[in-house]
């Protein structure tokens, strides 16, 4: 139906007369930036998104991801026209819409809020944008119940909001939207109003419904488990700045820097002080006294930047550690603080060198005698292979790799 694209695309938000602005530069100096809330503040005012650079292809569901205060409702809403964009240009179809009224852009939104007519009916909440641009009350009808029939909200179309659930009332605000049949489907944290059990039910109701109707999407969300279930790609964002644009398994797989390996995984990745060291045979690390050896494709992307030993911050997932072997030489000594049987899994934390760090064991792999053995104060030893480790720079936090 449509592609969407933004060209360096920033959002300031002006001063308020009460508020303080930076002392203006000196002849010859570069114009003073403060920052308060990580984000920048300049002359111009509060700069909340930061040179946004994307191409949406036609029908695909592109998720923007980040911790509260990143911009991406910010960056949503200038899609809409909800918000003014400061600079750059946002482009539908290849038609410059900056200043296309909300109405004219053939965009549909569904807020985090359901944001419904309490005194209308479900049926009239779903018709209402039909009614008023005077669509015929035959092909009202139709595109209803097919909206209706889609969601699974048939029986419930001559019910009030208040006599629904709240994931109920979320599908009614998808089928106020989707009725219209828009170009662009624009969706801001309309899962977080919900339950545990209901947003997974959501999420597959949105899965279904992506493959239903053809439209282009782009859905916000604070939730990466959402964003990695539902997007054809991420954008990951901070401080309103993209960090990593990928599929989920892309961002999973290969993080491209600290933030981003920080923050995409459940749970999170555990990080440990190392050095990465070079000897006559190639690279390894160094992470407390234990040598780690890299596999063939780590050694060949270090050597093709010529990447010099130093101080890293090593990276490994928590499934990607296992309990070491009699004699491993590149285990390390831990000590258990807590232990949490998951069912199927065993998630322990445990400490190494005085930081923190969980490993998920699959209890099925586990002896009586060692899951008798992971209490607290146990000391284990654990290991992981060269090959399933990430490693980022000390001075920007870009991985190496």
């Amino acid at each position: 139906m449509a592609t969407v694209t933004l060209k360096n695309v920033m959002k300031i938000y002006p001063h308020s007369n009460d508020q303080k602005k930076p002392k203006k530069a000196k002849k010859g100096e570069a114009p003073a930036e403060e920052k308060k809330s990580n984000l920048q503040i300049t002359e111009r005012g509060v700069v909340a998104v930061q040179q946004f650079n994307l191409d949406i292809a036609d029908q695909e569901f592109i998720v923007l991801v980040g911790p509260s205060g990143c911009g991406k409702s910010t960056t949503l809403r200038m899609v809409a026209g909800l918000e003014e964009i400061s600079e750059g240009e946002l482009l539908i179809d290849g038609k410059v819409m900056n200043d296309v009224a909300p109405k004219d852009r053939d965009i549909a939104m569904v807020f985090q809020s359901y944001a419904l007519y309490p005194h209308m009916t479900v049926y009239d909440n779903v018709a209402f944008s039909l009614k008023l641009k005077k669509v015929p009350k035959d092909e009202i009808d139709r595109k209803v119940k097919e909206a209706a029939e889609i969601l699974g909200i048939t029986q419930y179309l001559d019910r009030k909001p208040k006599a629904l659930s709240g994931g109920q009332r979320q599908r009614v605000a998808i089928g106020r939207a989707i009725v219209r049949e828009p170009k662009v489907l624009l969706m801001d944290e309309p899962l977080s109003n919900l339950d545990a059990k209901l947003r997974n039910q959501m999420r597959a109701e949105i899965i279904k419904l992506r493959q239903r109707i053809h439209t282009t999407f782009i859905y916000v969300t604070h939730d990466q488990t959402e964003a990695m279930t539902l997007g054809d790609r991420i954008v990951i964002m901070k401080d309103g700045f993209i960090q990593q644009i990928g599929t989920p398994q892309e961002v999973f797989d290969h993080p491209a820097n600290l933030f981003v390996a920080g923050f995409i995984g459940m749970p999170v990745m555990n990080f440990f002080d190392a050095k990465l060291e070079k000897d006559s045979k190639g690279y390894y690390v160094n992470v407390y006294g234990t040598r780690i050896e890299l596999p063939a494709d780590k050694q060949s992307v270090l050597k093709s930047k010529n990447t010099a030993p130093q101080e890293i911050t090593l990276g490994i997932r928590p499934d990607h550690v296992t309990l070491a072997k009699e004699g491993d030489p590149s285990a390390l000594s831990a000590t258990v603080d807590v232990t949490e049987l998951m069912g199927a899994t065993v998630h322990m934390h445990v400490s190494i060198h005085g930081k923190d760090a969980i490993v998920i064991l699959p209890t099925v792999d586990l002896t009586g005698e060692q899951k008798a053995s992971l209490t607290y104060g146990s000391k284990v030893k654990i290991a992981f292979g060269g090959n399933v480790v990430h490693m980022f720079s000390k001075v920007d936090e870009k991985t190496l790799l």
